[in-house]
């Protein structure tokens, strides 16, 4: 059955040790290419129509490899990276050439923006580009920033909040806030509780992501993970969170920007 419905992985990472690495709390990845993420998600039999290589830690500022990665990954991947606040316009606009769509704030492995700077940031990038950021956050940690996340264009959480059914979590999913269902092997709740109660909220926002290659995680994103999203949701549910709600976020809404 997956093979039936598109794809847009909202999540994934290449490790290519041909660029800048930097070991991030004593870990530095293995190499991950592009050539072995395709072929992990052909092995998982899905009809691929795009996705996000998304920037770690490990990674730091480092732009170069995304502009290689997006370049033999073609038109239908985009990306999201680590950015300094005080980066300038002219750069911005070259990284949007390319493809890039997101900033990310890493809030626990050193992340480049300090929280003060996240709503100026933010809305400065969505004026510009259309971008919007993405955030790597507790639930537990969300109380204090529900009313600046709501009050953004656009936002999204990365891996279900990573903290079980919160409040602030769902609150934010009502206003539009998206979320990326990513990273199971490191999350001790029930996901298929929180997946349904987010689509409920905002069938829009819940986003397939396979967080390939798993960095950090106690194995990789595998068939048991594809089939809980097929044993949750029925098939225009999945139409939605395996491919076009991320692909509305990354691609559609840029024909006003490009």
């Amino acid at each position: 059955m997956a093979n039936e419905v598109f794809c847009f992985d909202s999540h994934f990472h290449i490790i290519n040790p041909s660029f800048p690495l930097v070991e991030n709390q004593s870990y530095l990845p293995d190499p991950f290419l592009v050539e072995d993420y395709l072929k992990s998600m052909s092995d998982l039999n899905l009809c691929m129509k795009g996705g996000a290589v998304v920037s770690g830690s490990f990674q730091a500022f480092d732009v170069s490899y995304m502009k290689d990665t997006l370049n033999k990954l073609g038109p239908n991947y985009v990306g999201v990276i680590n950015l300094q606040d005080d980066v300038s316009d002219e750069e911005i606009l070259v990284l949007n050439k390319i493809g890039v769509r997101a900033v990310r704030f890493n809030l626990y492995r050193g992340g480049p923006q300090a929280l003060d700077k996240l709503e100026s940031f933010a809305r400065r990038i969505y004026d510009l580009v259309g971008w919007h950021v993405e955030l790597y956050i507790s639930n537990a940690h969300l109380h204090e920033l529900v009313s600046v996340l709501s009050s953004l264009p656009k936002v999204c959480i990365d891996h279900l909040g990573f903290g079980g059914i919160g409040d602030d979590l769902l609150k934010l999913a009502k206003c539009g806030v998206h979320i990326k269902a990513t990273r199971f092997s490191m999350l001790d709740f029930d996901i298929k509780n929180l997946m349904l109660k987010i689509h409920e909220c905002n069938p829009k926002c819940l986003m397939f992501g396979s967080d390939l290659p798993s960095t950090r995680a106690p194995r990789l994103f595998n068939n048991h993970d594809l089939k809980l999203f097929f044993k949750t949701f029925d098939v225009p549910e999945l139409k939605k969170i395996m491919y076009s709600n991320a692909y509305e976020l990354y691609h559609g809404r840029f024909k006003l920007y490009l």
